[in-house]
């Protein structure tokens, strides 16, 4: 496996595809950022505790999609604050619907790319946990350096987590999978909590979203990983 060793800025993991907005995903897109929502501003680090009005412990989702399992988080846990990271408009909208009907005061979004946002705007150790689900796997050997889960993206988001946090990724596309074995074994800061140093079992927090049900049907199988950040 060749990992791509640039700046992870160079070559961005996401594409904005084209997506219908819903009029309530408008509205709510419209309505409701003022109240959950976090502009990107190039170089101006987030005060997190000012952000969500007071210090808790901290986790971040990297490409939430329809939102279904940082949702279900918020609600589970308001004891813990949740930041979410999403460039698709309408997974945004949705979420920011389900804020405001659960009435959740422990969830903020940024829509923006999640390299520049970690870089720019995540103070050093102020991460407890960070959840990567599924992310593009970029079948084709020509795309590979689009992942999203490459070591120079993983010492970065190492650098932004606490000694002691939690990185949990999921993926259901097995080269993928493998991809990002290699990859964290190459981050010294990340050590694999699995027994046996590579999988770990589905976590009970991780709810099944509508595209693991697709993926099962296709006869994919899921591999979560689990990894705890070092000195």
């Amino acid at each position: 496996m060749n990992h791509d060793t640039e700046s992870p800025r160079g070559i961005r993991s996401f594409v904005i595809r084209a997506g219908r907005v819903t009029d309530a995903q408008r509205r709510a897109l419209d309505e409701l950022w003022p109240r959950y929502g976090i502009e990107y501003e190039p170089g101006r680090v987030l005060d997190l505790d000012a952000a969500f009005g007071r210090r808790a412990p901290r986790t971040l989702e990297i490409g939430f999609g329809n939102g279904d399992n940082l949702a279900a988080l918020a609600t589970a846990h308001p004891e813990r604050d949740y930041l979410g990271l999403e460039v698709h408009r309408p997974g945004v909208g949705r979420l920011l619907q389900y804020a405001r009907d659960a009435q959740l005061a422990n969830l903020r979004v940024i829509a923006h790319d999640a390299v520049e946002v970690l870089r720019d705007c995540i103070a050093p150790g102020a991460l407890d946990e960070v959840l990567i689900l599924f992310p593009d796997p970029w079948h084709k050997k020509r795309h590979h350096k689009r992942r999203l889960v490459q070591p120079p993206f993983l010492e970065l988001l190492a650098s932004r987590m606490r000694e002691g946090a939690i990185l949990s990724l999921a993926t259901d596309w097995a080269p993928y999978a493998e991809w990002m074995l290699e990859a964290l074994a190459a981050v010294p800061r990340f050590t694999n909590l699995a027994a046996d140093g590579r999988f770990v079992p589905r976590p009970a927090w991780r709810i099944q979203t509508r595209f693991e049900r697709r993926g099962e049907r296709l006869g994919h199988e899921v591999f979560d990983l689990a990894l705890r950040r070092g000195a």
